[in-house]
């Protein structure tokens, strides 16, 4: 599987791109994704509350108690990479991405739509396409495999975790085709 995987990636991801142009055209798929994108923000805003009150109570046991648990230290790891992989889509999604803005910022609205055209479909399709392709496998094998902490009282199904880059990286393929959307609109609707 993986050998076929990698064999085709270039065409998966052309495919990808002329997929994710295609359904850019779809009426108010923007505003589907939109929502989903915050759902999966949501998750993430859970997640780092959580990680902040699993924080707290790591250092007042280390430093009150002489304790700690290896197994929240990597829960925490866990919900650190939910928080970061669940927000990049929303981020996209709210222009807050990074970006050499030094230029950007003086050219026309024309020039800036083809630009985020140019980098939406090229760029970040291209990207988000790979890293889920790619991801499948490595949690398929982390399944099989049983992975878990190479720690004693560490977490097992370490899969659980990897396979939150397959849905982060859906996540910025879907959230790529809405900007392909919104550039859309701005173009027809100066």
């Amino acid at each position: 599987m993986d050998f076929l995987i990698s064999e085709k990636l270039d065409l998966i991801i052309l495919g990808s791109i002329f997929l994710a142009f295609i359904l850019s055209f779809i009426p108010k798929i923007d505003y589907v994704i939109d929502k989903l994108s915050k759902f999966f923000m949501l998750i993430s805003v859970i997640a780092l509350i959580i990680l902040t009150l699993l924080v707290s109570y790591e250092v007042i046991v280390r430093k009150l108690f002489h304790g700690g648990s290896i197994a929240i230290q990597e829960l925490e790891w866990h919900l650190y990479d939910i928080t970061f992989l669940f927000a990049i889509a929303y981020t996209l999604s709210h222009n807050k991405h990074v970006r050499v803005d030094i230029l950007y910022n003086k050219f026309p609205k024309k020039v800036k739509l083809t630009i985020d055209f140019v980098a939406v479909l090229f760029f970040i399709v291209p990207l988000a396409t790979l890293i889920f392709v790619e991801a499948i496998p490595f949690v398929q094998m982390s399944y099989a495999q049983g992975e878990g902490s190479g720690d004693p009282g560490g977490l097992c199904c370490r899969w659980i975790i990897k396979s939150a880059m397959i849905w982060a990286f859906l996540m910025l393929y879907l959230q790529a085709i809405a900007e392909l959307r919104k550039i859309y609109y701005k173009w027809r609707h100066k």
